[in-house]
Formats: C-alpha cells, sequence, structure tokens
C-alpha cells in the first residue's frame, strides 16, 4: 500500500506552480487588478450600484485567468481528452483542489464563485456524459470556452435540501412543456441564459424517479428573476425566481424523462470531494499562516509559539487536517476504481468535516493573528465567511451525516441510482 502522490501528479502540481508564477500573478498585480484580493476585495468585487452584483470587471479578470489556463491545457484537466482534457481523476482533482487552495486568495484559485485555473464545470461535464448529441453539438464548445452557462434550478424555497418533495411542475401541452413554480438559490443566474430547472412530471412528493429536467432560457415569457439573495459573503450571484406557464419544446429535456435528479446525483459525489478538498486546502493554509505568525510576533519579550495556548488548538487543527487528508485521498481513489456510488458514504464524511474544519482553521487563525486577523487586512474572516456556507449549501452537515446513518444502518444502498451511467 503506497501512500505517496504519483510522481506524474506531483510534476504536474509543478508544471501548474510554474504557470501560477509567470502568466497568472503576473496579471493579478497588474494595473490595479489586486484590490480584489487585498483588504478592499469584498466592496472592489461588488457592484453596490445593481443591487450587489458581482462587478463585471471582477468577473471578466477571472474569465481572463480562465482563458489563459485553457490556452495552457489546464483549465479542462478533468474533461475526456476528446474535449481538450487530461482525463484527470477524481484523486488528481482532489490533490489539485487542495494544493491550490493552500496558497491561499488569488487569481488561481478563488471559491467565492468556484473560480480555479483547473476548472470544476460541473455543466460541462453533464453535458458531455448526459446531453443528447444535438445538445452536446450546440452546447460543449461554449461552455468548455465560457461562451455561456447554465445555473442550476434545483432548490425550492419551501422545501430546501429535500429535492423530491418539489411544487415546481411541467405538463405536457403537444411538442412543448409548460412549466409552473418557483426556485431559489440559483447561482449564477444573473448572467446565464439559461437555468436547468427541475420540475415533477410523474409520480407523486418524495418520490425520486418522476423528475424532469429543462434547459430553460432566462428570457422565456413567464420567467422571472424576483430578486437576488444578499448573503454572509458579497457579492451575490444568487437569485429567486418564478415560472409562470414557461413553455419549452420537448427537446429541452436534459438527461431523459423522468430522470432528471437521479442524472444530477452522478456528480454529486465527484463535486462534493473536489469541494472537500478545497475547504481542507484552505484550512492548512489557516494553519500554517498562523504557525508562522506565531513565530514571528513576540509579545512581552518572546515569541507566541513558545505558549502551549497557542502551540496545542494549532496541533489539533493539523492532527485533523492529516487524517481528513488521508480520508479524502482514499475516498476520491475508490471513486476512481469502482465508481463515484460506492463511496457515497465516505464523501459525505470528507464533505461535512472538511467544511467545518475549515470554519474552525479560520476562526483559530483570527485569534492567533489578534486584531490583525480579525480585519480585512488577513483573509482569514474572508475564509470564514465564504466556507461557511458549505456547512449549508453542499448538503448540510445534517444531510451529510442523515446519509452517513443511513449507509451505517442498511437503509440505503451504494448503488447508482436507476438512470444512471456510472463507467
Amino acid at each position: 500500500m503506497n501512500f505517496d502522490i504519483p510522481q506524474d501528479l506531483q510534476d504536474y502540481l509543478q508544471e501548474l506552480d510554474d504557470f501560477i508564477d509567470k502568466e497568472i500573478l503576473p496579471l493579478q498585480m497588474e494595473n490595479d487588478n489586486n484590490r480584489f484580493f487585498d483588504h478592499r476585495r469584498e466592496d472592489s468585487r461588488t457592484d453596490w450600484e445593481r443591487g450587489g452584483l458581482p462587478n463585471e470587471e471582477w468577473e471578466q479578470l477571472l474569465h481572463q485567468a480562465k482563458r489563459l489556463a485553457d490556452a495552457a491545457g489546464h483549465y479542462r484537466y478533468p474533461m475526456p481528452r476528446e474535449y481538450g482534457g487530461q482525463d484527470g481523476t477524481n484523486l488528481g482533482m482532489a490533490v489539485i483542489r487542495e494544493h491550490l487552495a493552500v496558497k491561499g486568495l488569488g487569481l488561481h484559485n478563488d471559491l467565492q464563485n468556484e473560480h480555479s485555473i483547473v476548472g470544476n464545470n460541473v455543466g460541462l461535464l453533464l453535458m458531455i456524459r448526459y446531453g443528447t448529441e444535438a445538445q452536446k453539438a450546440e452546447w460543449i464548445d461554449d461552455l468548455a470556452e465560457g461562451r455561456r452557462g447554465f445555473a442550476f434550478g434545483i432548490t425550492e424555497p419551501e422545501h430546501g435540501s429535500d429535492a423530491t418533495h418539489m411544487e415546481t411542475a411541467a405538463v405536457r401541452d403537444g411538442d412543448e412543456w409548460v412549466i409552473n413554480g418557483a426556485k431559489t438559490w440559483n447561482t449564477g443566474i444573473h448572467k446565464a441564459k439559461y437555468d436547468l430547472i427541475f420540475a415533477r412530471t410523474s409520480g407523486k412528493q418524495g418520490d425520486g424517479e418522476g423528475i424532469t429536467a429543462f434547459l430553460t432560457p432566462t428570457d422565456a415569457e413567464g420567467f422571472k428573476v424576483e430578486e437576488m439573495l444578499w448573503t454572509f459573503n458579497m457579492p451575490t450571484d444568487h437569485g429567486r425566481i418564478s415560472l409562470k406557464d414557461v413553455r419549452v419544446p420537448n427537446d429541452a429535456i436534459f438527461g431523459g424523462e423522468g430522470r432528471g435528479l437521479q442524472v444530477v446525483q452522478h456528480f454529486f459525489n465527484e463535486n462534493r470531494i473536489r469541494q472537500a478538498a478545497s475547504s481542507l486546502g484552505a484550512a492548512q493554509f489557516c494553519v500554517n499562516e498562523s504557525v508562522q505568525y506565531a513565530k514571528e510576533r513576540a509579545p512581552f519579550g518572546k515569541p507566541l509559539a513558545t505558549n502551549q495556548g497557542i502551540q496545542f488548538p494549532l496541533v489539533e487543527l493539523q492532527a485533523q487536517c492529516e487524517m481528513l487528508r488521508a480520508l479524502i485521498h482514499k475516498t476520491a481513489w475508490q471513486m476512481d476504481e469502482y465508481g463515484a456510488f460506492s463511496v457515497s458514504d465516505k464523501v459525505s464524511m470528507c464533505n461535512y468535516w472538511a467544511n467545518r474544519l475549515c470554519c474552525d482553521a479560520a476562526d483559530r487563525a483570527m485569534q492567533v493573528h489578534g486584531g490583525l486577523g480579525y480585519s480585512r487586512h488577513k483573509p482569514f474572516e474572508h475564509i470564514y465567511r465564504h466556507h461557511r456556507r458549505y456547512r449549508i449549501t453542499e448538503g448540510a452537515e445534517e444531510i451529510q451525516m442523515r446519509r452517513v446513518a443511513g449507509y451505517m444502518f442498511g437503509f440505503m444502498s451504494q448503488r447508482a441510482p436507476k438512470g444512471v451511467r456510472e463507467e
């Protein structure tokens, strides 16, 4: 049993580091671009005159960085080679996402809006796997090159994490479907030309089957963005939308009639292990910065690092980082070997624990750094506010623990849902 990171992956991490130093960091430091990453970051990123939406310059800078990464062959790492990717593995993505997050906040990796030079483009991966031939021809190039994308309309105002009790419904009318309902927390809806709307088309409330996904134009008659929801961490790209007699053609169905929820579940596990790795990386960054500061800061005539009150909490966090890293690597490797649904319980363990750990590490980093840590001259308060979100949005901690319990006590099966092609 070998726990070393494979040599080819170690070499690739160095290649990424070289690319960041050569192309991404100079772009971050160009003109006044670094304002998005220093103590002014939230105010610089937010267009308060447009209701708190992301600043257009900020989003264009992120787009420019992604295009540089794409040209260098990094952005599409997890995609199949036939689409310009590297057939990246889940283990590879976990290692890379942690590695980038350990570097701290920067243009190379900023998870406030899922930005990274190594993309985690769930919409694109779903399209490659489940799109019809016509949908692939229309969407894949645009998704890969960032010309357009779609939001995900899953969560509903009255049901939150329970996607099976879905009030949004679609009824067939000839060659069209008529959709009525509401969705909330539609991330990216401020720019998306389409929203992947999940609506019940058959079955009863509580059924996982009978929910269909529709690629719905956001300019369709009856589609309305009701409000953009402000959060703990600004800017906001999270919208609440309503659908009133919205008509879409039959070929707008994505993933097959009645199988929308099962299809999107395919990438829940892959996405969550990558997100857990990113939270682990951010936690490790907070620990590393705290250790370094404690060695340099010398109040009362001696370094903070000599105090057990400083040492012991950081030791606890480092021990948790090491144990979590081992589980993430094992889980990602097993996912590659046996399929995403073979390790659903461990994905949930990794996910809720990593997000909690990141918040704990950011909080401790603020405490070690004192007033400076609480200020926006350091990124810890930003890390806390952002990663606190994931303790809810990636499946609340309680939902994740409930899933683990389901597998432990035999209420759930680690098999792919009906309609999901796990290869």
